[in-house]
């Protein structure tokens, strides 16, 4: 497909989803999850055909060399197609959010008002590699009642046209306009061109991918956007902190999980517990592989380390390597996350009650702890359900997105006639 039919097919998907949002807007929570449902069935009994599909992915993945990785992200295994119909019915058991009211406050002259939680409207997903995405996205923007446009990445295709089918076919099970999502029906990479231009039939693009990926998009979308670029995640242990729970968090915000964007990257640690603290933490580390990259002071404590560069305060590793930094106060821990932190998660470790509501306070990231590893940064464990992903935006939705940060709220008023005088 050259440049001009991609423009052209995305306006047409433009245009068909914005019809599909007027309709959603009205549909009722029964019906979404009756479409939620009819696609797990779909997954169920179109599982043969979907991982044939998938297999003309992976064997054109193989032949181009793609990562091991890679290849086991791409795969819908029994194991992946019954994950996502188990989501499928854990999103269609959720409440509904579109039509929920706040307290209402009524007036001097009677008139009450109130906010109404609605849709966004037309939601564009932009994503790489794991086709599981196409039905988690689908289904959140659908039971938040938005119609959506999914643009998944080239090498996962044929699976994505796959899962797409799969959708419309849930959704017309249940009398919802199939065009509420649609996929993208070409790999070719104008059409995130395209989309991200998209301004009168999108309302906001929701990037799942690298860094290069949002990166880009960051730059040149014009299209508002949901995103965050980095998780460069940080732990202070307090001077006030009990050590052996300090220990554990550590670790656990390191290594549950080391590529996740709620990965501690940087741990720092006052100078009056780090003596006797460290050592220990980096007996720890050792056993899991986890390479430290110190400052002086930490590095004096810390003998299997290397010297910390500016750029390891900097920088989202995503790997088993922890920058550590010695500081001698509370003052100094959030000074440092200030300056170097992408304001997505960070944690405090300590038991002194005044500091911990300092730092919650004063620290500006999306989401703030006492005494938790940051690698509970993500819906599920919110308490959100599924999500859409993270923000660090400072405008609608920061933090997890789960189905109300895909809605906005809007005034709805009451009267008996009241006239302004």
């Amino acid at each position: 497909m050259n440049d001009t039919s991609t423009v052209s097919s995305l306006q047409t998907l433009g245009r068909q989803a914005r019809e599909a949002a007027r309709q959603m807007r009205t549909a009722s929570g029964a019906a979404k999850s009756a479409a939620l449902l009819a696609m797990a069935d779909q997954l169920q009994s179109r599982r043969a055909w979907l991982q044939a599909e998938n297999a003309r992915d992976l064997q054109a993945a193989a032949e181009r060399g793609l990562e091991a990785p890679l290849m086991d992200r791409l795969r819908l295994s029994d194991k992946a197609i019954d994950t996502m119909a188990t989501g499928l019915a854990q999103i269609a058991a959720m409440p509904d959010p579109v039509g929920s009211l706040s307290e209402t406050i009524i007036r001097p002259n009677g008139m009450r008002v109130a906010r109404m939680r609605v849709p966004l409207g037309v939601i564009g997903i932009i994503y790489e590699s794991r086709p599981n995405v196409t039905i988690d996205a689908a289904a959140l923007c659908l039971k938040s009642g938005n119609a959506t446009i999914l643009r998944g990445g080239s090498e996962a295709f044929h699976s994505n046209q796959a899962l797409g089918a799969v959708i419309q076919a849930g959704l017309r099970a249940a009398g919802l306009p199939p065009q509420a999502v649609q996929v993208v029906d070409t790999p070719d990479r104008s059409a995130v061109g395209e989309m991200i231009t998209m301004t009168d039939t999108i309302d906001v693009i929701i990037p799942r991918g690298g860094k290069g990926l949002i990166a880009r998009l960051s730059a040149e979308s014009r299209v508002p956007l949901i995103k965050h670029l980095d998780g460069n995640c940080h732990v202070y242990v307090d001077r006030a902190a009990n050590l052996d729970r300090a220990l554990e968090i550590a670790v656990n915000a390191k290594t549950y999980r080391c590529g996740i964007c709620g990965a501690m990257e940087t741990l720092l640690v006052h100078a009056d517990v780090a003596s006797q603290w460290l050592p220990r933490a980096e007996a720890r580390f050792a056993e899991l592989g986890v390479e430290l990259r110190a400052c002086p002071r930490a590095a004096a404590l810390l003998p299997g380390s290397i010297p910390a560069t500016e750029e390891d305060w900097a920088t989202e590793f995503l790997a088993p390597i922890l920058a550590v930094r010695v500081v001698d106060s509370l003052d100094e821990a959030m000074d440092h996350i200030a300056r170097y932190s992408s304001e997505h998660t960070e944690s405090i470790v300590t038991e002194d009650i005044a500091a911990a509501q300092r730092f919650q306070r004063e620290v500006d990231s999306s989401s703030v702890y006492v005494n938790l590893p940051t690698c509970f940064a993500d819906g599920f464990e919110y308490g959100l359900g599924a999500e859409i992903g993270i923000s660090t935006n400072r405008l609608h939705a920061r933090g997890p997105v789960g189905l109300e940060g895909l809605t906005i709220q809007k005034w709805v008023l009451t009267g008996e006639g009241q006239l302004r005088g």
